[in-house]
């Protein structure tokens, strides 16, 4: 058994730092502060700015949740703090 709380602590804090990071350059990112530039480029027809702003982001944060459900089974195997 690892018991290194100090280490999964460690571990998850960095998984969610990653995922912030990322969940802000999308939301606030893409949608707000990049989207004059990103509205340049279009996607399906609609200026891809506000294709973030509408319905890109939320297909991101969908991918974001499993991600960071199985990252997070990922890192309790690895510190042996799982659910059978």
């Amino acid at each position: 058994m690892n018991h290194d709380s100090h280490g999964y602590w460690k571990a998850t804090l960095n998984l969610l730092t990653k995922i912030l990071v990322i969940w802000f350059l999308v939301s606030f990112g893409a949608g707000i502060l990049f989207a004059d530039w990103l509205n340049n480029f279009h996607l399906g027809g609609y200026p891809l700015g506000f294709w973030f702003a509408q319905q890109g982001s939320m297909y991101i944060f969908i991918i974001l949740i499993f991600y960071y459900g199985k990252k997070m089974g990922d890192i309790d195997r690895k510190f042996d703090v799982h659910e059978e």
